[in-house]
Order: C-alpha cells, then sequence, then structure tokens
C-alpha cells in the first residue's frame, strides 16, 4: 500500500515539475545572481528519504559522500552542513594530526570570502594575507613566495569564482617549503586544471553546496581527502568528537581503559569536536543535483561565450572573464572589472544593472585585511596588494547560470550595452572638444 501510494506521489510530483513556468518579461522578471536547478528527481528523491524515517546523517548521506568524492578523484568524503564547516574542520583536523600548531602561519589570498580566513583566526593560527592575479584572481605564486617564513605552515588555495589557481606553481612551492595544502573549492564544483578535477591536489580539499553554489543541497559542504588519518579525524570532529571507527554490534560494549571498563564505543569522545553533520535530507538533493553538474556547468560556459561574444568590443573599459589553456572555468559568477581608463565608476553600473532588475555582488570581501572584522585581527599583509583592492573598488559579477535563458541573456546584454555604448560616445564627444 505504501510503495503504490508512494509512486503516485512521485508522478504527482513530476507532473507538478511538468507546468511551465512563468515567462520572461524584461525589466520586470528578476535576474538574480544565483538559482538552484532541481526538479521532480531531485524532489522525488527528497519526499522518499523523509517518508522513509531516516532524517539525520544515515545511508543516503553514506551514498552522496561516496558518489562525489569518486566524482572529483578522492578516496574518501566526509559531508558536512556548510562549506564553512568545511573549511573549519580541514584546518582543525591538522591540528589534531600534529601538523600544525597555535600561533602558526598560513598563507591565503586577500581578495576572497570571508570563511577562508574566520577558521584560521579563531583556531588560532594567523592568516598572511597575499595578492592575486590580476587574470584568474587567485593567489599570485610569486607573492606567495615572497610571503614564506620559518613559521609559515599552510597554503590555502582558493578556486575564486569557480577559475583554477596556478597548482602547477604553487605545489612546487608547497613542495619545495614543505608546506601542507588546503583547497578551497567552494565555488569551483567540477573546475579542473590539466583535466584534473580541482580537490583532488591537496591533502584536504573543502566544497560548499549552499543554494547559490553550482549544485546545492541547500545548506551543505563536504571535506575530501586521500589520506585515512585525515578522514577518519574529520569524521569524528564532524560529530562531538566521536570515537571515530566503524563499531560492529557485537563489539560496542568493548571499549576499555584506565578509567572506562566495558564501555559502550558510542560514547567515547576521543577529542573536543563539533556537530556539524549533513543531514539524509540534503544529502538526497545533492546526489541528484550531482548527476547534473556537468551538464549545468556546460551551461554555465555557454552563457559567458554569449556574454564575453557581445561585450569584448568594450575591452577599452571593462575586463571579462578569460578563457586560458589548461583551466576549465566552472564559471560560479560572470566578473566584470572596470579599467582605470573608463569614463564611468563601477557604482553607476552597479545602480544601472540593478535599476533593470539585473542583480550584482562585490568580489565577494573585495581585500579582506581591509574589512572591519578583520583589520585589528593579528595577521600579516604582504605588500601593497594593489590587484585585491582593485578588485575592492571596481569588481563586480552578474549571474551566469542555467535559469538565465536565452531572452534574459539578450536582455542582459543589452542593458550593458546600452550604458557602455552611451559613456563610450560620452568619451568620443568630451575627446574631440
Amino acid at each position: 500500500m505504501k510503495q503504490t501510494i508512494l509512486k503516485k506521489i512521485h508522478r504527482l510530483v513530476k507532473e507538478f515539475y511538468r507546468i511551465p513556468s512563468s515567462k520572461f518579461e524584461p525589466g520586470k522578471t528578476y535576474i538574480g545572481i544565483s538559482a538552484p536547478i532541481y526538479d521532480y528527481h531531485e524532489a522525488n528523491h527528497l519526499i522518499a528519504t523523509l517518508l522513509s524515517g531516516r532524517l539525520s546523517l544515515g545511508p543516503v548521506t553514506k551514498e552522496f559522500e561516496k558518489a562525489f568524492s569518486e566524482y572529483i578523484g578522492t578516496r574518501y568524503g566526509i559531508a558536512v552542513n556548510s562549506g564553512t564547516s568545511a573549511n573549519i574542520l580541514a584546518i582543525a583536523t591538522l591540528l589534531e594530526a600534529g601538523e600544525l600548531e597555535r600561533g602558526d602561519e598560513v598563507i591565503l589570498p586577500a581578495a576572497t570570502f570571508s570563511s577562508v580566513a574566520s577558521p584560521i583566526i579563531q583556531l588560532g593560527l594567523k592568516p598572511v594575507y597575499v595578492d592575486v592575479d590580476p587574470l584568474t584572481y587567485n593567489l599570485d605564486p610569486n607573492e606567495v613566495r615572497k610571503a614564506i617564513s620559518s613559521k609559515t605552515k599552510l597554503l590555502i588555495i582558493v578556486h575564486s569564482l569557480g577559475h583554477p589557481a596556478n597548482l602547477s606553481e604553487l605545489l612546487r612551492i608547497a613542495k619545495h617549503y614543505k608546506l601542507k595544502i588546503i583547497e578551497d573549492c567552494c565555488e569551483a564544483h567540477g573546475a579542473s586544471y590539466k583535466n584534473r578535477k580541482v580537490g583532488s591536489f591537496g591533502g584536504l580539499a573543502t566544497f560548499s553546496f549552499y543554494v547559490a553554489h553550482n549544485i546545492t543541497t541547500g545548506e551543505g559542504g563536504i571535506v575530501l581527502t586521500n589520506n585515512p588519518r585525515y578522514a577518519k579525524i574529520v569524521r569524528s570532529l564532524r560529530e562531538f568528537g566521536r570515537f571515530s571507527e566503524d563499531i560492529a554490534p557485537s563489539n560496542r560494549f568493548s571499549y576499555y581503559d584506565k578509567y572506562l571498563k566495558n564501555y559502550d564505543k558510542k560514547y567515547i569522545f576521543e577529542r573536543a569536536g563539533y556537530n556539524v553533520r549533513m543531514t539524509d535530507l540534503a544529502a538526497s538533493l545533492g546526489i541528484e543535483q550531482l548527476k547534473k553538474l556537468d551538464y549545468l556547468n556546460q551551461k554555465r560556459r555557454k552563457i559567458v561565450s554569449f556574454f564575453v561574444k557581445y561585450l569584448k568590443k568594450y575591452k577599452d573599459f571593462i575586463q571579462l572573464p578569460e578563457k586560458l589553456p589548461d583551466y576549465f572555468h566552472s564559471y560560479y559568477g560572470f566578473l566584470i572589472v572596470i579599467k582605470k581608463e573608463a569614463p564611468f565608476s563601477r557604482l553607476q553600473l552597479v545602480k544601472y544593472l540593478e535599476k533593470n532588475n539585473i542583480e550584482t555582488r562585490p568580489f565577494f570581501a573585495g581585500c579582506l585585511p581591509d574589512q572591519p572584522g578583520f583589520r585589528m585581527v593579528p595577521k600579516r599583509v604582504v605588500g601593497n596588494l594593489p590587484v585585491s583592492r582593485w578588485l575592492r573598488d571596481q569588481a563586480f559579477f552578474i549571474g551566469c547560470h542555467p535559469a538565465i535563458d536565452l531572452d534574459a541573456q539578450k536582455f542582459i546584454t543589452k542593458v550593458l550595452q546600452d550604458f557602455l555604448e552611451k559613456h563610450t560616445l560620452k568619451k568620443r564627444f568630451l575627446k574631440n572638444l
């Protein structure tokens, strides 16, 4: 009876998603920087999980962990409730493993999101902010070399907006100076460098499945690694610091030490931990989303190509994303940077786009050490960070997600062209005076 009803529910859900969505209306339909792309596959998997009665971390989460780690090319995946939690656990794991000590220095890009730096500070380490490359907006290897001191122990490589960092050079530097590596891939699902997925290069890697990202579980994240010791520590930290081995029912009441005799292993805590588990409900979305990731990324890349095709004539005023050999960009967003020659400001352009119902965002925190919450925190800043501060002042991005259909793409390019053409003519007029 239950299976019959469930099949009926699934059929009705499928019919619901076949109802056409409202037609795009230029200037009226809001074009957000992101939109979750899902259909009856995710909805029905979620309903089946809900009706199974297993809601928290369980077999569905384990299935998702296995599928995602295999997709990226790592041995272990430990799913958590956010990308920020993934970053916290990755760093905490290196501390637990004795490979970092409080007070050690961690190199990271100055132009990035706050959740890259916050765990460093919260766990008693010292952030070292380094400038980024003006084309990839990722760590500049030359600046990384300048930043290394005797206290430097960890390099966090962020693949900003889905563009892989220069991994060949950064890995070479890390190997030479014996630095640990964490890859922050929270915006780079499916991106690759020299045909190898990002997230498979570092000792640990982190991803976010927040609703704005290329695939989503609503809220969620994952830590990836090939190191069995790291995986064991991450699992323990994820769930209160519990005993981290799988416990056979016949062996459950067998923990024994100086103080505890025949104690229940399920209630043995090996370390101070957190509670940041992914739920099976979230994982049910992730399983279906992962099946679509390559298709969704190709759609993003096609939209970006469309934008670039019609905006490249204004390259004297704006810098657009470039396709570089060896880099497969997964385009979390479409970044535009205003050049100093432009006869208009970022604020003017952003306000014009927002007025036309096109959402914009700055380049995350801009230059992170300039943010109010990070100014007075112990840190080291390498150089004057000219590129990061250029991005802080002149960069913004708009959406390039698959929900932006061809009509919306044409509208976005028209709005941008109208603004840019107006200011091009204005500059020519002033020049001829």
